[in-house]
């Protein structure tokens, strides 16, 4: 007989049971008595049912209901690390270890014990979202917790593991961004690269030149480099489009990053700057030195060169250099098509309405292009020489002409050419 316990659990939650159709007793949790008393109601009627043959027997899903929650997802982090990426690549460091502290987080804000506990969970998914939005989460913040357990469900779902997908229903929030990179101009990139110490020059001149993420920097090797064709060779384990690919770079930077690849530069800095904990972790035959923490170096650079962070038109970070080159290739007067290539983005789309910039002195010399060609200047009367008898002639002909000024024939009368006698 189904029924509920008096006390709650540790973490708040009531523990319910009911009788399946086989007789024996299945347990789940809610977050109220009132809801765990009526749910093992429910389901205990529907197994009396199957009992009596007038509803078919459980689909595999329900097999799944009692297996623990934490054995399901570590299944789950275990696939996406060997082959949840594209291409049945593994997942990236960074996306297993936001996927893994999220989903940490839904069990625990949601009480998660079994697999039975994702039944309508749908409203308690929403207040928990809700409630960082009142804590003045970004949108992209509440966007990416949702999607952690939203995947995993989905993954769920195509295991067998649930009948169906109980957040179909959710309806994702804004994601639009609070705060806008902005481009910086040819100008500025001069200035922080004169005012960097020497060390970080070389990567932000890479950087700038090759529009390549922090990590895709971190983890150029030496071998990754190719001086003859100019460019780099990018590898597909730890792209972000997981995609091989090979990147142009001007020949001038090829040669300077070959010089410092000979001298061991990056490994030295490396030893130098990073944690002793953290040694042991150094790429090994690093192209690049890069810092751990990219935007506190960028930091104190624009401060040094005197590049204010935050402007009207956006903030500068790290990730703003890559903004900067594609606007650069942008205006290089390549076509969409190659533009895209270069930012090795999936869509012109993403190239041109999410990373291109609009500068307002380039639409103010267009305006003038357009007044220029629309706006004429006003015509000014010809002047001709006069012979003597030809007077009248040539006053007719001045009149035959016109003039973009009336008054100019009134102020002609007044001040009458003197005549030229031959």
């Amino acid at each position: 007989m189904a029924g509920v316990k008096k006390k709650p659990t540790k973490g708040g939650m009531y523990q319910a049971w009911y009788a399946d159709y086989t007789g024996q007793r299945r347990y789940f949790t809610t977050t109220t008595r009132t809801e765990a008393k009526r749910e093992a109601k429910r389901l205990e009627a529907e197994h009396r049912l199957v009992r009596q043959g007038i509803r078919p027997a459980p689909s595999s899903a329900d097999k799944h209901a009692r297996r623990p929650l934490e054995e399901v997802v570590q299944e789950y982090l275990a696939w996406g690390e060997a082959q949840g990426g594209r291409g049945g690549r593994a997942w990236g460091k960074t996306h297993a270890r936001m996927r893994r502290t999220h989903l940490a987080w839904w069990q625990d804000r949601l009480g998660l014990k079994f697999q039975a506990d994702l039944h309508r969970i749908l409203p308690r998914v929403e207040k928990e979202l809700q409630s960082l939005q009142q804590r003045g989460r970004a949108g992209k913040t509440m966007a990416n917790y949702a999607e952690a357990i939203g995947a995993f469900c989905d993954w769920c779902v195509q295991r067998g593991y649930l009948a169906e997908d109980p957040l179909k229903a959710m309806v994702p929030f804004d994601a639009t961004p609070r705060t806008h990179r902005r481009a910086m101009t040819a100008d500025e990139i001069a200035r922080l690269l004169e005012a960097c110490p020497p060390h970080r020059r070389l990567l932000y001149e890479t950087a700038f030149s090759t529009g390549l993420r922090a990590n895709e920097l971190r983890s150029l090797k030496v071998e990754h480099l190719d001086v003859e064709h100019a460019g780099l060779h990018l590898d597909a384990a730890w792209t972000k489009n997981r995609k091989a690919g090979f990147q142009p770079v001007p020949e001038g930077l090829a040669a300077r990053l070959a010089a410092s690849a000979d001298s061991g530069e990056a490994a030295r800095l490396y030893q130098r700057f990073s944690r002793k904990k953290a040694t042991s972790q150094a790429p090994v035959n690093p192209l690049l030195y890069v810092p751990s923490h990219t935007a506190r170096a960028l930091d104190k650079d624009l401060k040094a060169a005197g590049i204010p962070k935050q402007s009207p038109g956006g903030k500068i970070d790290f990730h703003a250099c890559r903004v900067a080159y594609i606007n650069l290739v942008i205006q290089s007067g390549v076509t969409v098509k190659e533009a895209q290539e270069l930012a090795r983005h999936a869509s012109p789309e993403l190239t041109m309405n999410v990373y291109g910039r609009v500068q307002k002195e380039r639409l103010a010399k267009a305006v003038e292009h357009v007044g220029h060609a629309i706006l004429q200047p006003k015509r000014v009367p010809v002047e001709y020489r006069r012979v003597v008898g030809a007077e009248h002639e040539s006053a007719t002909h001045e009149k035959t002409m016109g003039c973009a000024d009336e008054n100019w024939w009134r102020r002609r009368e007044l001040n009458p050419r003197p005549k030229i006698v031959r």
